[in-house]
């Protein structure tokens, strides 16, 4: 009979060729996720043409021209109100969702700020696209969400903390 054992860091071991796909199942998610985040942050904060407020390929023109099509267009307005600095903190959440990620570190909480990234970007940047399924943001919003609800329990830092933690209690 096929089951589970107890091994390191509090992990299950898989005892099957499908236990071990289903330990390892939101590994790929992870990486992808992760490696697309970081990118897309350092792709952002080297683009000096991006982080500006006006001129082409900034981010102050991006948001103006997707302010009138977006679903909440005060939340284009606040961006407006200092687009370098939006930009910024777009970019550094990009990058530091992602590393997390990467890491399993804090996994649930770098889900959550990539799902809220990829939300605002939905309902903004992504939203005119026609039919919807054309905008690549909603995807990443539900690619973050398994990563919201089971974490990272392999290849993580938040299973080595958790295991650390266990340790201390005994």
């Amino acid at each position: 009979m096929q089951g589970y054992g107890t091994g390191s860091y509090g992990l299950r071991e898989p005892r099957g060729v499908r236990d071990l796909a289903r330990q390892y199942a939101l590994l790929p998610l992870r990486i992808f996720l992760g490696v697309t985040f970081v990118y897309a942050g350092l792709d952002k904060l080297t683009d000096s043409a991006f982080l500006s407020a006006s001129g082409p390929g900034s981010i102050g023109e991006l948001m103006g021209s997707v302010r009138d099509s977006s679903a909440i267009p005060a939340l284009v307005d606040l961006g407006l109100k200092s687009p370098e600095g939006f930009g910024y903190a777009i970019a550094v959440g990009e990058l530091l969702v992602g590393l997390a990620t990467l890491l399993g570190l804090w996994t649930r909480i770098a889900a959550l700020g990539g799902a809220l990234i990829s939300l605002s970007l939905w309902l903004t940047v992504s939203w005119q696209s026609t039919p919807y399924y054309y905008g690549n943001d909603l995807a990443y919003l539900m690619a973050w969400l398994p990563l919201l609800l089971a974490g990272a329990e392999v290849l993580s830092l938040d299973t080595v903390l958790a295991s650390r933690r266990r340790h201390r209690r005994f």
